[in-house]
This record gives C-alpha cells, sequence and structure tokens, in this order.
C-alpha cells in the first residue's frame, strides 16, 4: 500500500490542527450557498439512489486519522473499546467533539452505559490495535498494553493523545448514530506520527 506524502502544503484558508478556521485580519463576507436542489433536473434526479459502494469509494479517499474511544464497563468492570475514523472536534466554548457510531455495533451500548469516555488518538504502529478494537466477538483488549486515564478509563499505551469526556448527546442519523461529547481533561501522551486511514486502507506518513 502506498502511503500518503509526508509535508502536506497549507492551503489559504485550510483548518487548523484543532480543525477550526484560520481567521484572517479583516474577515470576508459570507458567501451564499447555492441550493442543494439546484442542479437536479426532473422528479427522477431527486430521486435517484446513490450506489453504497460508489459512495464508500469516493468517500475513502478522504485521509482520516484512528481514535480508539475506550471505557470501564460499568456492569463487569472490564474495558470496552471501539475503533472509529469518523472523529473531529466540534466547539471550543464549550469544548465539545463528536464520532460516529454504527447502530450495529454491540460495544457501543456498554460506552453509552459508563457515560463518560476516553478518546485515544492512536499512532503509526497502532494499526493492530485498530484492528483488534474494530473486530467482533473477541476478547478486544485480550494483549493490549493501557493504563488508566485521569478520568479512569483505558488509556492506550503510546497513544498521541487522550481526550476524557462525557456523552452529551446522541444524533440518529441514517446507520449511524452521531454522539456529541463534552471534553473534561486532555492531553498529548507520545510523539509520534499518526495512524491514518485512506481508500479502506491503513497508512502513515512516509519519512
Amino acid at each position: 500500500m502506498s502511503t500518503p506524502a509526508a509535508r502536506l502544503a497549507t492551503p489559504h484558508g485550510a483548518v487548523t490542527a484543532h480543525g477550526h478556521p484560520v481567521r484572517e485580519d479583516t474577515p470576508a463576507p459570507p458567501v451564499p450557498l447555492p441550493s442543494i436542489a439546484s442542479d437536479r433536473h426532473g422528479p427522477e434526479a431527486a430521486q435517484a439512489v446513490v450506489d453504497p459502494r460508489h459512495f464508500r469509494n469516493v468517500l475513502g479517499r478522504f485521509a482520516t486519522g484512528v481514535v480508539a474511544i475506550t471505557a470501564m464497563d460499568p456492569a463487569t468492570g472490564e474495558p470496552a473499546g471501539i475503533a472509529v475514523n469518523s472523529f473531529t472536534s466540534v466547539s471550543l466554548d464549550p469544548p465539545l467533539v463528536a464520532f460516529c457510531v454504527a447502530h450495529t455495533s454491540s460495544t457501543w451500548p456498554r460506552l453509552r452505559q459508563a457515560g463518560r469516555v476516553c478518546v485515544n488518538v492512536l499512532a503509526d504502529h497502532h494499526e493492530d490495535v485498530s484492528r483488534q478494537l474494530a473486530a467482533k466477538g473477541t476478547d478486544k483488549f485480550a494483549g493490549l498494553a493501557w493504563t488508566s486515564s485521569p478520568g479512569g478509563h483505558p488509556l492506550i499505551d503510546e497513544a498521541l493523545a487522550w481526550i476524557d469526556c462525557s456523552i452529551e448527546a446522541e444524533h440518529p442519523a441514517g446507520d449511524h448514530l452521531i454522539v456529541v461529547a463534552r471534553v473534561h481533561d486532555l492531553g498529548t501522551h507520545a510523539d509520534r506520527g499518526p495512524l491514518l486511514f485512506f481508500r479502506g486502507s491503513y497508512g502513515r506518513f512516509d519519512g
């Protein structure tokens, strides 16, 4: 698998590392967005069905990082976790983040019951961790090295960063849930490259 290039140019108006727009000294006036339906013609176009495989292929060209959402299951006292690549910051005030979870996840109800979770930003050598947490019907933490975050939830050894947060809201969205979480504490943990996910495969920065 080819890996993404090590250096990425920063375009004008790009977002910062925290996911918030770069501010100019003199902000430009807002530009009206065209109507979603402006390029549709006729009722058959409005009812067009997007092929799931094509949708997945196109969206797979958007490279992301990978995080592990972890918690201690209050019912068993055992660690629980899932791997997620749909993670983003939402708000600075109040500090909010969000991630998406499939309705079919059998682990999410355990994390929800905990009420608070730890977001682990995975490093470039954590592909096995991500695959293990994404697997079904296995002991997801078997052989994984972890300690406790300040909030008491699993912190994967050598994760790049951790974010302790509480579940603020859940919003149904198609076959997934959009989970909004409020940040209570966070910090960096290791200094190395991130684990990347691109076109259905894992990768890392070269160099």
